[in-house]
């Protein structure tokens, strides 16, 4: 239907007029803003409108410019540079508790702890493969283990601290399930791109040249050094054994670097950020650090420290060990606390 030409020449006569008068109404309300500003109060109860209050007065306290401080103090943060290393670390003779005891024996844990002298280096289970966190965790992506009492855990952690042990923080680090699930780009991905590489066990590994993977990491290792940890260890800190994967680069060369960039956000003079790796030549990052080793047959023991480049193989090098074999005992080694009992024994019998 066509519309009369007188018809059209009203409408757009009344679309002018309307948009003049809009115009108008825009500019009288802009003037009637700044007109009101004169009157606006703040108070600590918010803003009001005062039209006593003349232009002229000026009421509160006139804003003075802050006194200028001559003596300010600067401190630089230099990298690693600027670690404080100066306080030794100590060899280790410790004990393991598994995800596994916190699970299914946790009052038998607390037994076999008290038991123990103050000092003794004590090691826990803090995350596992899946990406599940065995104690209470703040962080937005952690997802708590459903078969383990996190709050046990979280006192058990206080319990471990009072009793003045020597704490170790346990997290699998690159490989990580849930976290590799909810952000499949910080990933290892499989050859056909088809979507992320799972290992035999069905777990997700990470790609530790990915800045959401670094970024994570660094997270849960401030979180347990907040918590009040002495040392946390990054176990699998490597690269998956297969080539079913999509990694290009050099693989020793972005762990060192991966490495670096977590002891630079984590480290400090008390705190000891600590690899578990497969390569016994792994070159630990500058700072309070250690390298740990498991899966080690005994009489393989010289063999591999004889590979390490650590400054101090009997401090930092460290053996999780699956039995009481004296052979370990040259370097740092970590056993399970079932096997505290017999070893505390013998130690007490020698001493005497």
């Amino acid at each position: 239907m066509s519309i009369p030409y007188r018809t059209r020449r009203r409408l757009n006569r009344l679309g002018i007029v309307l948009m003049i008068l809009l115009l108008v109404g825009t500019i009288a309300w802009l003037c009637w803003v700044v007109w009101l500003e004169r009157y606006v109060v703040y108070t600590a109860d918010g803003a009001s409108l005062d039209f006593e209050q003349s232009a002229q007065d000026i009421s509160g306290e006139v804003a003075a410019p802050p006194v200028a401080q001559q003596n300010i103090s600067i401190y630089y943060n230099e990298g690693s540079d600027a670690l404080d290393t100066g306080n030794e670390l100590t060899q280790l003779s410790g004990y393991y508790i598994s995800s596994n005891m916190l699970q299914t024996d946790i009052n038998g844990v607390l037994d076999k702890i008290e038991r123990l002298p103050a000092g003794t280096p004590i090691m826990i289970d803090m995350k596992g493969p899946y990406g599940s966190f065995f104690y209470p965790s703040h962080l937005d992506d952690a997802i708590h283990s459903a078969s383990t009492d996190v709050d046990a855990v979280g006192a058990l952690v206080d319990t471990l601290k009072n009793k003045k042990f020597y704490t170790i923080a346990r997290v699998c680090s690159l490989r990580d399930w849930n976290f590799g699930n909810n952000h499949v780009t910080s990933g290892l991905y499989m050859l056909s791109r088809a979507g992320l590489w799972l290992d035999s066990e069905g777990y997700f590994w990470l790609d530790p040249t990915n800045a959401t993977t670094t970024t994570w990491i660094t997270s849960v290792v401030l979180e347990l050094k907040e918590m009040g940890f002495d040392e946390v260890l990054l176990a699998d800190f490597r690269f998956p054994d297969s080539d079913q994967y999509i990694f290009n680069g050099d693989k020793d060369a972005a762990l060192q670097e991966a490495a670096t960039k977590l002891m630079n956000a984590c480290g400090g003079s008390s705190f000891t950020l600590s690899f578990g790796v497969d390569n016994p030549a792994f070159q630990l990052p500058e700072g309070r650090s250690r390298l740990y080793l498991e899966n080690v047959d005994a009489a393989s023991v010289e063999a591999k420290a004889a590979q390490v480049t650590v400054e101090d193989p009997k401090v930092q090098l460290v053996f999780l060990a699956a039995t009481n074999d004296t052979r370990f005992d040259s370097y740092s080694v970590i056993r399970s606390l079932n096997a505290a009992e017999v070893l505390e024994a013998q130690k007490a019998e020698a001493a005497n």
